[in-house]
């Protein structure tokens, strides 16, 4: 089994976002996700406030990647963002990272953990000894 390595894109969250700005920031992440398994970290850095748009923006984003088989992840949620996320359970949605460094490296350690799986599996489907 093969893992093809997909770009990890990081988009810029903006401070605020009215109707005009989110349209216009999907649109524009919309052509990064037009691939197979589409790998986006999302800097919330500038978030000044986490309401229902920027939450229904961030749910959009990851409807779009799932539907590809990718996935969103968050990073640099400031903290007033992060209580609101945990609040409504948005956290269990979202991977959320401290850095964009980190958002961008934990693409790569799934990819890594699971082709160290496959090593250790046979070709029966029972897992090896090293596996055990």
């Amino acid at each position: 089994m093969r893992l093809r390595a997909n770009a990890v894109v990081v988009k810029q969250l903006p401070g605020t976002l009215d109707i005009k700005q989110r349209r216009a920031f999907f649109s524009e992440l919309e052509s990064s996700m037009n691939v197979d398994r589409p790998c986006i970290v999302l800097d919330c850095s500038k978030v000044r406030q986490m309401d229902g748009s920027t939450l229904d923006l961030l749910l959009c984003c990851l409807e779009e990647a799932m539907k590809r088989n990718g996935d969103v992840r968050l990073a640099a949620v400031p903290q007033g963002a992060r209580d609101v996320l945990e609040m409504i359970g948005g956290h269990r949605l979202f991977e959320i990272f401290d850095t964009n460094a980190d958002g961008v490296n934990s693409f790569h350690q799934h990819k890594l953990d699971a082709a160290a799986l496959t090593r250790f599996v046979d070709t029966s489907g029972q897992r090896s000894e090293l596996a055990a």
